[in-house]
């Protein structure tokens, strides 16, 4: 069956993980409560792989405090995750948490894209 993901690189301050487990946990279950397949929300761990062209810490231009944070979101399809995500964004319980003032991260250095699904094994 085809999949589509929603897919997002987060720099982050490693002191504002614990918040940004609390926001991401109900995020993720509005998420699935309108459908999406899964939830994932990452942190980087073994980051600094030698002889790398480019790390994930290089790409997200990341500071001596941050980590990366790699996530994404499951769906049947893209016309899927269209309406799926329409009712999140909708939704006021997601709109309090994305006040990027109160945020853990910013959100202005967040990478996100939406992908077909090459391979699924």
């Amino acid at each position: 069956m085809p999949r589509y993901i929603d897919g997002f690189v987060i720099p982050i301050n490693k002191r504002k993980l614990t918040a940004y487990r609390k926001l991401a946990t109900k995020a993720g279950r509005i998420w699935k409560e309108y459908g999406a397949l899964a939830y994932v929300e990452c942190v980087g761990d073994d980051l600094n792989i030698p002889d790398m062209t480019t790390t994930f810490p290089k790409l997200a231009q990341i500071k001596s405090d941050e980590t990366v944070l790699f996530s994404y979101i499951v769906y049947k399809s893209r016309r899927h995750r269209d309406a799926v995500n329409k009712k999140v964004m909708a939704d006021s319980r997601l709109l309090d948490m994305c006040n990027p003032k109160n945020s853990p991260f910013d959100f202005k250095r967040m990478a996100y894209g939406g992908f077909q699904v090459l391979v699924d094994l």
